[in-house]
């Protein structure tokens, strides 16, 4: 406890404003005000940080009629501020003042917390209830800022903030609760950005903001839950975006962000989001990783890929672009399914069954054409061979209508050769007239018969090795569409 006589001018200033809520301003309106000269101010506008803590845990309290609270501008803060689990009834403020060490309130209750303009070397509300909002607008914090499960009932908000942590996490928040949301907006972060399983009810907004922490992780919110994450509009990330097993109840933004990072960019596996809106300046340098990811809706536009995009088990419900891109929509989709690394079905089938969904079965099916051939080339040479075959008949079961055409044309040239040359009969004067046509039709079906083929044979020439040549492509072709029509029920 402080005796009044024992606190300097400027102390006793405070003290006496304290029980009304007065604020005051030791600012002369000139340079010098500036908080990055903080450490060269005078006693006259020197206040140590045991006065602050003594009137925020009651020693000079409230007068009938007052409601305390602490305003206190242009002021330099000596020693360090520690309120480690203290009860604080009321509103504290700093603005434009220079704080010579951090602020403790690990485990304390208190109200809202709002610091403007100011130079800070760190902010420590672990464990900490807030009634209120904590504010760090305008601020310089040379140190960590922590809030590890601590639960505030309003806003968190660092917009125009500078946070410098570079060997660590800047904010250091996991297991936060926000009632409110953590608006970082305008804002620099030297270091990470940590909020593995918090819960962000008023959503996560970093418009414009630039994350420094190249080699490391930029942002890691795994397994939070928001209501919407907003890393748009010019949002800079120098190192990885992690928001694995995230839950994202409406909408996350990428729109015109810049992901950089020498591995993953950006690591979505089992994200669970509303609209993922990935529209970035330009395509992440690093790997974009949504494996088991679930998405309600998918918005991208063309170039905003990178070479690697983890697509496997991803799903969505539907998929929106631009208008211009809508007519090579199947090519550019598979390509990006493609990007997987190696091959999986599982991405393919998901197109094709967007696809279908929307009426559109003719590109399912040339989804589908495009999954078996991606796949062909993993296997062994003669399945190679003979997956090339069958693209070639049928177009593994998605192109049924080839062979016909193998059939049309087997059936001109089979009519056009017999025409034009004499067969012998296997029973003279007993079988029937020979038919061209239906000689070929009788060679090119391998089940059954239509008479001809038991009653006419070639003694030698190219009539005859057209017989056999007609047999083989028969049974070939019998064999191509049963599997093409068996791969497509089974959609293998």
């Amino acid at each position: 406890m402080y005796a009044y006589e024992e606190l300097t001018s400027a102390e006793r200033q405070l003290w006496d404003a304290y029980p009304t809520g007065r604020s005051v301003d030791f600012r002369t309106g000139a340079a010098e005000d500036d908080p990055g000269n903080g450490g060269d101010w005078g006693d006259e506008r020197t206040v140590r940080a045991g006065v602050v803590a003594a009137l925020l845990l009651g020693a000079n309290p409230a007068r009938p009629g007052g409601v305390p609270a602490l305003r206190l501008a242009g002021a330099r803060i000596s020693g360090g501020l520690e309120l480690g689990g203290a009860e604080i009834g009321h509103v504290m403020r700093f603005e434009g003042c220079w704080f010579e060490q951090g602020a403790g309130l690990y485990g304390a209750t208190t109200r809202t917390i709002q610091i403007k303009g100011s130079r800070l070397p760190g902010l420590d509300l672990s464990m900490a209830r807030v009634e209120g909002r904590v504010a760090l607008r305008h601020t310089v914090v040379s140190g960590a800022v922590k809030l590890l499960n601590a639960r505030v009932t309003g806003e968190l908000v660092l917009s125009h903030a500078a946070l410098s942590h570079p060997d660590g996490w800047a904010l250091y928040a996991g297991g936060l609760v926000m009632e409110g949301g953590l608006f970082c907006r305008t804002a620099t972060v030297h270091g990470g950005v940590r909020l593995v399983g918090a819960q962000l009810l008023g959503g996560l907004h970093m418009e414009r903001t630039r994350l420094h922490h190249p080699g490391g992780v930029a942002l890691l919110a795994d397994h939070a839950v928001v209501s919407s994450m907003a890393l748009s509009e010019g949002f800079t990330a120098e190192g990885t975006v992690s928001l694995r097993g995230t839950q994202i109840t409406d909408q996350v933004s990428f729109d015109a962000a810049v992901l950089r990072a020498d591995g993953t960019a950006l690591d979505c596996a089992r994200m669970q989001a509303g609209i993922v809106v990935f529209t970035p300046a330009r395509a992440p340098s690093g790997m974009v990783d949504l494996e088991d990811a679930r998405a309600v809706a998918l918005h991208d536009r063309e170039g905003v890929w990178p070479e690697r995009v983890r697509l496997q088990g991803f799903t969505y419900g539907s998929l929106h672009e631009s208008s211009e891109l809508q007519a090579s929509s199947v090519e550019r989709r598979v390509a990006w399914v493609r990007r997987h690394p190696g091959y999986a079905a599982q991405p393919y089938e998901q197109l094709a069954s967007w696809y279908r969904q929307i009426g559109h079965d003719d590109d399912a099916r040339r989804v589908l054409l495009a999954k078996q051939r991606h796949r062909r080339r993993t296997l062994s040479l003669p399945a190679r061979l003979w997956g090339h075959l069958l693209e070639a008949t049928v177009g593994y079961g998605y192109r049924p209508w080839r062979a016909g055409g193998w059939l049309a044309a087997l059936i001109l040239l089979g009519s056009t050769v017999f025409a034009s040359h004499t067969p012998t009969a296997t029973e003279p004067g007993q079988v029937p007239p020979f038919n061209p046509l239906v000689y070929t039709l009788d060679l090119l079906i391998p089940i059954g018969g239509l008479g001809q083929r038991t009653s006419w044979y070639w003694e030698g020439g190219t009539a005859a090795w057209l017989s056999y040549a007609l047999i083989a492509a028969g049974w070939i072709l019998t064999t191509a569409v049963l599997a093409g029509i068996t791969r497509t029920l089974n959609r293998n």
